[in-house]
């Protein structure tokens, strides 16, 4: 513990505990709170108020802070008004059965973007722990503090409510994708002209996480380079360690006087940006020797894909170039810049010496530049260049593969090995050729970027965070950046490249991220790194993952220890009509329905073999603790239960509208019924049906977690997969939606600048499984999307064929290691680690 000595005489605060479990925000919720109140307190006087986050870690004696010792200090030195502290701790949601446990909400609670924290701080919470308490209301003397997950939700508390919390205190913050948390700094640089008044004291740890959310040190320095771009009263103190509070502490003491003092500076921004002398490197000049391959303009291209523009393109073909043979392929965008020999790219020249040494194969290099409004084509800044380049998605790679190489392509062998094809750029041509390789990794597995613009010029400022919690996908990415490139309204460069190079790292990705001081935003740097990076990129050499997740803590669940090394997924039944209800008995043997057969089959976990169970089609399966069979038939507006051994079918309830269903340990069916908005219990017992919950826009799969005591609904028409406690007799409560799911991007919606893409709002999440882990994997859109008991998001699995609709899913097998998914016409299966 740090606590200021002063010459003054201290007097000890009066702390006084409670508990709080009336919560309408976190229905359910239960939580320790204390508060303190200093002795210099007096009632006729407004006091000040500071609120912690995980409480107990700021109120506890000898720990790193110890904060009722340190404000006895500073309050009797004059460093700090008299300030009463408030210490609430995040909830829990106690289980009400036997054998279940409870559950924290604390990353629901803390991790959260939105006004919920603070609305129920100010509206529910504070109320209470201050009654009789006179505190002030003006925020400049109200401040919220909190270390990791806290941190972040002291400082979304001030940013949501400025009018009531003017002060911020963050320990190791988790500034990251624990739940959207990356996005801060984006949204923080576009208040520029109207800054919130709040004043924001950072500490982290050189040391801290590099973990499947995120990467700490740099998400907090970018943190600070956002306030200080937009001119907000702060302060980032880099300390030693890594995620905890020993150093948090340390510092304590110092960060409240900073905090409390009305003079304290703010840090400034420094501009790094300088102009080294440029030199060519050695293979971007021509040499005689060396054979010179052609550069050929093409004729002005008017695309479909963005309708109503029209651009200049170019063919290099070198002098090696043969037809009779697949050639190596590299598209540039802005591409007549990097087709000049006259500037600093010199791709011809390059491309030549590098050919003629060997040290990359023959490659035909097609340059395309952005398109221009065909009203007017020779605007000397392209525009439609953003709109291209730093948007989201996959049209500029359809443009790419569908109208632009394939004339390509009639002119020359190019070759189809995702291997032998490249793509490059710089600045937003280096986003755009990542995007376009993410899109389409079998189509472009080299990825050059320069200067890439990775941040929110149109939402790109996503990425780090999205490789982090998706499977990693085959391609080789080169990048450079340099601590002189731009720092404006969109983003820091400098940051958001370290950012996207420690993710691709994190995920095993084969990347190299050549980093400079000094150089501005251009292609001095680049220019002068780029035959290396084109003989590093072009290297003959495979590529083996080096995989370091100690910075995963104990309950990150991160998707690399769940991946197996060299598993794919691999078919298990096709030529199917439409496949769906996976289900799975206690040994692993395999149930799914083949609903326009119809017929429900088992597959044995022994030999594979196929059995026909019975002629039915069914949505959702399960089977009950009396070894039945319980499933959905919407057509027939029923549920049945299906004897595995005889095929007999027997209706258990009717006049619904069932989609799936999750059976109970004491033998109670929970179906969704979609088009109704709501779940319904059913009494295997007696038939009995009763509503247990209403509201949920469109819900669908539906699973128990593995103790019973929470139910977990997806929404196929909305934003969340939701959670409920179980109670006795099959009752369900403390709604909340827990688990935010990965949106597709709307093709078809307005792309604006300066914000997100625009995404489809219904998630289309489907059927659900949940591992020995406790992991929840609900199938999606995008993918399998996978989440923590806690329900923060683990990762997404691509759906093997992207083109059909992927229904559901479950672990089955031997030992229940692989996951099934039915994927329209078929049923797929890949071995994860679920163990872990």
């Amino acid at each position: 513990m740090a606590v200021s000595h002063s010459s003054a005489q201290s007097l000890e605060g009066k702390v006084t505990e409670g508990v709080f479990a009336s919560s309408s925000v976190f229905p359910g919720t239960t939580r320790e709170y204390a508060v303190y109140v200093p002795a210099q307190y007096d009632a006729a006087k407004p006091a000040s108020l500071m609120v912690f986050m995980d409480g107990k870690n700021y109120m506890k004696a000898g720990g790193s802070f110890n904060v009722p010792a340190v404000f006895d200090e500073l309050i009797a030195d004059g460093a700090m008004p008299p300030t009463v502290a408030v210490f609430v701790n995040p909830g829990t949601i106690k289980a009400t059965q036997a054998g279940a446990a409870d559950r924290s909400t604390r990353s629901f609670e803390y991790d959260s973007m939105g006004d919920r924290y603070a609305t129920f701080l100010l509206d529910e919470f504070l109320p209470v722990a201050l009654k009789g308490i006179n505190v002030s209301s003006n925020p400049a003397d109200r401040a919220v503090c909190g270390i990791s997950s806290g941190g972040i939700c002291a400082f979304t508390a001030a940013w949501e409510r400025p009018g009531q919390f003017g002060k911020v205190m963050s320990h190791i913050g988790s500034f990251t994708n624990i739940r959207g948390g990356w996005a801060y700094p984006g949204l923080i640089r576009k208040t520029k002209d109207k800054a919130k008044p709040i004043k924001v004291y950072l500490q982290e740890g050189k040391d801290d996480l590099n973990n499947l959310f995120g990467n700490w040190p740099l998400a907090n320095q970018d943190m600070a380079a956002a306030l200080a771009f937009a001119g907000y009263h702060h302060k980032l103190v880099m300390t030693e360690g890594g995620h905890g509070g020993q150093f948090a502490g340390q510092v304590f003491s110092d960060a409240l006087r900073w905090l409390w003092d009305s003079e304290s500076q703010s840090d400034v921004a420094v501009n790094k940006e300088t102009s080294p002398a440029w030199q060519p490197h050695p293979d971007a000049v021509a040499r005689e020797d060396v054979a010179k391959g052609v550069v050929t303009k093409m004729e002005s291209f008017e695309s479909k894909v963005f309708a109503g523009t029209v651009r200049d393109w170019a063919i290099y073909v070198p002098a090696q170039y043969d037809a009779s043979k697949p050639t190596a392929l590299m598209v540039f965008q802005d591409g007549l810049r990097f087709a000049d020999v006259k500037q600093k790219w010199r791709v011809p020249i390059v491309f030549d010496n590098l050919i003629a040494s060997g040290q990359m194969p023959p490659t035909i290099a097609v340059f395309v530049n952005p398109g221009n409004s065909k009203a007017k084509p020779n605007n000397k800044k392209p525009s439609n260049r953003s709109l291209e380049y730093d948007g989201l998605g996959d049209r500029y790679s359809r443009f790419l593969l569908e109208e632009i190489l394939p004339i390509v392509e009639s002119k020359y062998n190019i070759s189809k090995d995702r291997e032998m094809r490249a793509i490059g750029g710089s600045s937003s041509g280096g986003i755009c050729a990542f995007t376009a390789a993410w899109e389409n990794p079998e189509s472009f597995g080299k990825v050059y970027s320069s200067v890439g613009s990775f941040t929110n010029l149109r939402g790109g400022n996503v990425y780090p965070s999205l490789v982090r919690k998706t499977e990693p996908k085959a391609i080789r990415v080169y990048m450079a950046d340099s601590s002189g490139d731009v720092d404006n309204a969109f983003g820091s460069w400098p940051w958001a490249n370290q950012l996207m190079a420690s993710a691709l790292g994190y995920m095993g990705y084969d990347v190299r991220f050549d980093w400079a001081e000094g150089y501005k935003h251009g292609p001095d740097f680049g220019g002068l790194k780029f035959p290396e990076a084109m003989k590093w990129l072009w290297r003959n050499e495979t590529h083996t993952p080096v995989l370091n997740t100690d910075g995963d803590l104990r309950g990150d669940l991160t998707l690399l220890k769940l991946l197996v090394a060299g598993e794919s997924w691999e078919v298990v039944a096709d030529g199917l009509g439409f496949a769906d209800a996976p289900c799975t008995d206690a040994d692993g043997n395999f149930y799914f329905c083949d609903m326009k057969a119809p017929a429900v089959y088992r597959i044995d976990v022994a030999d594979g073999a196929r059995t026909v169970i019975a002629k039915e089609s069914i949505s959702g399966l399960e089977f009950g603790p009396d070894g039945m069979l319980y499933g959905c038939q919407g057509a027939k507006k029923r549920v049945v239960a299906i004897d595995p051994k005889t095929g007999e079918v027997k209706e258990l309830a009717s006049d619904l509208a069932p989609n799936d269903l999750a059976v109970t340990a004491d033998g109670l069916v929970l179906i969704t019924e979609t088009k109704h908005h709501r779940v319904t219990r059913i009494d295997t017992r007696t038939g009995e049906v009763s509503v247990v919950d209403e509201g949920i826009t469109r819900p669908n799969g539906i699973a128990l977690s593995n103790d019973g005591g929470t139910l977990a609904v997806s929404d196929s028409g909305g934003e969340h997969t939701w959670t409920f406690r179980v109670g006795a007799g099959g009752s369900l409560d403390a709604k909340m939606p827990m688990m935010e799911m990965r949106l597709p991007i709307d093709a078809k919606g307005e792309f604006k600048f300066n914000e997100a893409p625009p995404y489809v709002k219904a998630s289309r999440g489907d059927g659900m499984a949940v591992d020995k882990a406790g992991r929840y994997y609900v199938t999606s859109d995008v993918g399998v999307q996978i989440f923590d008991p806690t329900g923060r998001q683990c990762g997404v699995l691509p759906e093997p064929i992207a083109a059909n609709p992927l229904t559901s899913c479950i672990l089955a097998g031997q030992n229940h290691q692989y996951l099934y998914v039915t994927n329209g016409d078929t049923v797929f299966r890949r071995k994860l680690t679920v163990q872990d």
